[in-house]
C-alpha cells in the first residue's frame, strides 16, 4: 500500500489502509463489479465514513455517473447556489473546483453554508497530478471535539452568517444560481431562507446557518460550516487587508460573521484552521480511483499540485 502523504498523529496507518480497497484482481468491468456489490460498498461508507475503490476498469465520466447512481441512488441533477467555479459534464457529473494549481483548497463539507447539502459524494481520478494534488480528508467529529470549548460553544449558540457579494471579484450571480433571471434568483432565495439585496445588477445575499450539526444516522455532533472558508482573513496572502481597506468590509466578495452579525476574530479563524490541519490526512491518487464519502462525517480539500490533474465529482442523497 502506498504511503500516505500526511497522517494526523492519532490515526493508525491501518485505519486508513483498510479503507482503500484494491480491486485490481477483479475480472469484471468496474460497473459490473459495483452492480454485484452495492450493499458491500454502501456498508463500507456507512461504517468507515469513506472508501476508496482502486483498480476498477472505468473508461468514462458517464460510467462513473452510472456507478454513483447504482451505489447511492439518484444524483444531484443541478448544482445551484454554488460557491466555486466548476464545469458541468454529462449525466450530473462536475469538475472539481477549478482554482489554479498553486492554490490550496481548505477542508470543507460540501454546501455546509447552505440549507441543502449532499450526504454522499463520489470523486473519480481521471488523471493524477505529477506531484501533489491529493484530496485530503478530515473527520468532522474530531474537529468538533478538538476545538477550544469556549469557541465551539459560541459558534454552536450563535451559528454563522454568510455574506456574499457577486460580480466583479467573486462568481457572478448568474453562475451561482444557474439562471439569468432575477426573479428566479429571488424565488430561490425566498424558498431557502436567504436574504437578498440588489444594487443595480449586483447582488448581495445573507444566510444564517448552524455551525454544528447532528449526523442523522450516528447522532454524533459534527463541525459543519464554512466560516473559515468564507471569512475575509482566508483571502490569499496580503490581499485580505488590502481588499478590506480598498473596497470596504461590506463589499468583500464573501465573509462570515457570527449569526448575530458580530465579527469573527481573525485569530479564531486561525485556530479553526489549525484544528483542521491537525486532523487532516491524505492518500495519493491513482488513475481510476473512486473516493466515496459521507459528506457530513468527513471534509475534503485539495493540495496544490504540478502537471495535469483531472478529478471529477458527483453528489447524491440531498438533505434539507
Amino acid at each position: 500500500m502506498d504511503q500516505l502523504l500526511s497522517v494526523k498523529m492519532d490515526t493508525n496507518q491501518a485505519d486508513i489502509d483498510h479503507r482503500i480497497h484494491d480491486l485490481s484482481s477483479e475480472k469484471q468491468s468496474g460497473l459490473a463489479w459495483v452492480k454485484n456489490h452495492v450493499d458491500k460498498v454502501n456498508q463500507w461508507v456507512n461504517d468507515d465514513g469513506f472508501a476508496v475503490l482502486r483498480g476498477l476498469n472505468i473508461v468514462s465520466s458517464n460510467q462513473f455517473s452510472t456507478i454513483l447512481e447504482t451505489i447511492f441512488g439518484e444524483p444531484l441533477s443541478q448544482y445551484v447556489y454554488r460557491s466555486s467555479p466548476r464545469t458541468a459534464m454529462r449525466n450530473n457529473i462536475y469538475t472539481t473546483t477549478e482554482y489554479h494549481c498553486d492554490q490550496v483548497i481548505l477542508q470543507h463539507n460540501e454546501n455546509a453554508y447552505s440549507n441543502k447539502w449532499p450526504m454522499r459524494m463520489g470523486f473519480f481520478c481521471v488523471v493524477p497530478a505529477k506531484s501533489g494534488g491529493a484530496t485530503p480528508l478530515a473527520d468532522s467529529r474530531e474537529v468538533y471535539q478538538n476545538l477550544p470549548i469556549a469557541l465551539r460553544d459560541k459558534f454552536e449558540q450563535q451559528g454563522v452568517m454568510y455574506v456574499r457579494n457577486y460580480g466583479d471579484i467573486d462568481l457572478p450571480w448568474q453562475e451561482v444560481f444557474q439562471t439569468h433571471s432575477k426573479h428566479e434568483v429571488e424565488t430561490y432565495c425566498n424558498a431557502n431562507g436567504i436574504e437578498y439585496e440588489w444594487h443595480d445588477d449586483r447582488l448581495q445575499t445573507r444566510q444564517k446557518r448552524p455551525a454544528v450539526a447532528k449526523h442523522p444516522q450516528t447522532g454524533e455532533k459534527v463541525w459543519f460550516n464554512q466560516a473559515h472558508l468564507f471569512h475575509a482573513s482566508s483571502i490569499d496572502g496580503q490581499s485580505s487587508e488590502l481588499m478590506r481597506t480598498s473596497i470596504g468590509e461590506e463589499r468583500l466578495p464573501r465573509n462570515a460573521f457570527y449569526g448575530d452579525g458580530s465579527a469573527i476574530e481573525d485569530d479564531d479563524i486561525q485556530t479553526i484552521n489549525q484544528v483542521y490541519k491537525d486532523a487532516t490526512f491524505s492518500f495519493p491518487w491513482h488513475r481510476n480511483d473512486i473516493l466515496l464519502l459521507d459528506n457530513m462525517l468527513f471534509t475534503h480539500g485539495r493540495q496544490a499540485y504540478t502537471g495535469t490533474r483531472k478529478v471529477l465529482v458527483g453528489m447524491a442523497k440531498i438533505v434539507g
